[in-house]
């Protein structure tokens, strides 16, 4: 069964380790789902209580936790376990936002971990769908990849093809795994001068990754970091500078952190 905390709480315990002879998941700090316009952080129980709309010849809505529950039972058949949840709801229900802390059976690294975003609407603003990422633990910033994601529009079998979707951006994530290791480890390992950090931050803007008005605060956190593990100078402290900045639009960040990796990795060669 699903463990929820209050809202106000700073933890979650970790939950749903599908391993038994593994030692049981640490207490750790939640996701950090970034409560945006008009959204609200709630728990499991109450997204089970939202009403879905009934369906019309070519709009087949579904209920905000049976995408929840796919992607669960989808967990379990792999090596992966659920750590901690956030669960997010606005516009009175009909738009939902989630993240789930996604963990293998033994951890690769100390400072990150893998997370799975999860997004459904009832009002037609955007489609079912998954995207994969990642969370770090120092800081809660939040990156997904556009290389592991999926959507599916409320139209008629969505039912049908929803687990089989589901699966497969499973797969991706476990087979783009390493992948994502070696990212982060090319950042790390690539130093960077002030002056390839100014150039980079304006080609952001470029790209799309942020606004002008975000300009000021993404130096801020590049040449002050609010956290002692982004002092080096280097390409992986830039990008919390970026995720750092970017908190405060759930519904945004998977398209801006995808063109923010994809301006990255061109700087650190990772690109095709």
């Amino acid at each position: 069964m699903l463990s929820t905390t209050n809202p106000t709480q700073h933890t979650i315990v970790m939950i749903s380790n599908l391993d038994p002879q593994s030692p049981p998941p640490p207490v750790r700090k939640a996701p950090n789902l970034i409560l945006h316009c008009g959204a609200s952080h709630v728990d499991l129980k109450d997204v089970r209580k939202v009403k879905t709309p009934g369906s019309t010849l070519s709009w087949c809505p579904i209920p905000h936790h049976e995408l929840i529950a796919t992607v669960q039972n989808t967990l379990k058949t792999t090596n992966l376990r659920i750590g901690s949840q956030a669960h997010s709801l606005s516009h009175e229900g009909q738009r939902y936002f989630g993240l789930m802390e996604i963990h293998a059976k033994k951890a690769n690294n100390d400072d990150y971990c893998y997370v799975v975003g999860l997004r459904n609407s009832h009002d037609k603003t955007f489609p079912a769908g998954i995207v994969a990422g990642a969370s770090v633990f120092v800081c809660d910033n939040l990156s997904f990849n556009g290389d592991i994601k999926f959507a599916r529009k409320h139209t008629r079998f969505i039912n049908r093809d929803l687990p089989q979707l589901v699966s497969r951006s499973i797969g991706l994530l476990l087979a783009k795994w390493h992948t994502m290791d070696k990212r982060i480890a090319a950042y790390k390992e690539a130093d960077i001068s002030d002056v390839e950090a100014h150039d980079l931050l304006i080609r952001s803007v470029d790209v799309g990754v942020c606004s002008n008005r975000l300009i000021p605060d993404v130096l801020h956190e590049w040449r002050e970091p609010s956290h002692d593990a982004f002092e080096g100078r280097n390409v992986w402290s830039l990008f919390n500078a970026f995720t750092e900045s970017l908190k405060g639009n759930l519904a945004e960040l998977p398209k801006r952190t995808e063109a923010l990796h994809g301006l990255l990795d061109t700087h650190v060669g990772l690109s095709a």
